[in-house]
């Protein structure tokens, strides 16, 4: 992580002035596998917190495993908060395991491209999503999410770059670090809204 951020530290004065008002980032991990992309699914496009209540709620009702999930009745997932887009996504996810389309303990083996495009073919599961598994799960160190809110809302703030093209050209210079520049943006963007998030 040193490497990372003094080869930050000479691309953006931004990063020096995340450390000293905040301190380090924790980088942050999850495990690999089916639950944690059940989980990713639940969170597009909601909070965490209320992400991580249903998925609680799911796993107190049931097994979270592609069997069980691919069969557990609409309104059952409906009644434990989960829309019915949502239940769709997580059917489709569980249907590619069974069905051996997905392989996703094999996903560890493979660049990120690959893994990208493995993911990307299961309706529901968008670059966000892949972002996300791959830099919390897969540890890949050079992404960054210009799909998530807090990553462009950090960026507008601290850069006054307002057009997502030019975001993807200013943040090529983060390379091969843009991952650490992500959790640097987000520890930014959350403990300056005093917001605590435990992934």
């Amino acid at each position: 992580m040193q490497q990372a951020i003094e080869h930050l530290f000479q691309k953006d004065s931004i990063f020096k002035h995340i450390i000293d008002t905040y301190g380090l980032p924790t980088i942050p991990k999850r495990p690999q596998g089916f639950e944690t992309l059940v989980l990713l699914i639940l969170e597009q496009q909601v909070s965490i917190d209320s992400a991580k209540a249903t998925f609680i709620k799911i796993k107190a009702h049931t097994t979270c495993d592609p069997i069980t999930l691919s069969v557990l009745p609409d309104e059952e997932f409906r009644a434990l908060g989960v829309s019915r887009q949502k239940t769709n996504y997580i059917k489709i996810l569980a249907q590619a395991v069974l069905n051996k389309e997905l392989d996703i303990e094999g996903l560890a083996t493979k660049s990120a491209q690959q893994v990208r495009e493995e993911l990307i073919k299961l309706k529901g599961i968008g670059n966000w999503t892949i972002d996300i598994y791959l830099m919390f799960c897969l540890q890949e160190p050079d992404l960054i999410p210009l799909g998530d809110i807090a990553v462009i809302n950090t960026i507008k703030e601290l850069l006054d770059i307002h057009d997502k093209q030019e975001m993807e050209i200013h943040t090529e210079q983060w390379s091969p670090y843009r991952s650490y520049a992500t959790f640097l943006l987000w520890h930014y963007y959350l403990k300056k809204r005093k917001r605590t998030i435990v992934y």
